[in-house]
């Protein structure tokens, strides 16, 4: 297996900076990364509107799936980064650019922020910070961005960042805390022909 420094060495993505953030990749092998990983993961308000598909309730499981992420980075299927203060490099929570297609020119979207940074517009930032990149510098066409029923905030970020509400999926993401059961979510949806949204 590649070491750290191989590993970002060999990533596609780069560094992003902007709005006062920057967005660096994670590092399955920093134990304050993993640490922050599974901090966000197992944060009552992520579970509340998140279900991962394998659980992620302890150190060594949150190692794996920081690792599986990491490992997309590398692999140019998936920018994961670690969303961090500019001034103080403190984290600040995750933004994700997921399942690129490069066929159809089309990625997801998603991210969570740390309990103490929530109310400080981070996702609002490092969203704009991410489409930016995506839909310029990477080039793609479309991007998605996905969210539970009632999730008002994410519905409101979403559009202040200029993805525009296209419909209800139903049944289409699990129920808080469950594998055996389903929920209707709202899908966003970006093109890079979309007028640029006025932010402050």
């Amino acid at each position: 297996m590649a070491s750290v420094d191989e590993q970002h060495t060999a990533s596609p993505f780069p560094e992003l900076h902007g709005r006062g953030i920057r967005l660096r990749l994670w590092d399955a092998d920093s134990d304050a990364d993993v640490a922050i990983w599974l901090r966000g993961f197992t944060d009552p308000e992520f579970r509340r509107w998140n279900t991962p598909i394998r659980p992620v309730d302890d150190l060594a499981t949150a190692r794996r799936s920081l690792r599986a992420k990491t490992l997309g980075s590398v692999e140019g299927t998936a920018a994961s980064y670690c969303v961090a203060d500019a001034a103080t490099g403190t984290p600040l929570g995750h933004i994700g650019v997921n399942a690129i297609n490069p066929v159809l020119s089309n990625a997801r979207v998603g991210y969570w922020v740390l309990p103490e940074a929530r109310g400080r517009g981070v996702a609002t930032r490092a969203l704009a910070v991410a489409s930016g990149w995506a839909l310029g510098e990477l080039g793609l066409h479309r991007l998605e961005l996905d969210h539970a029923v009632g999730h008002e905030a994410s519905c409101r970020i979403a559009e202040r960042c200029g993805y525009r509400y296209e419909g209800t999926l139903r049944g289409a993401m699990f129920e808080a805390g469950r594998h055996d059961a389903f929920r209707d979510m709202h899908l966003h949806g970006r093109l890079g022909t979309d007028p640029e949204p006025q932010l402050p």
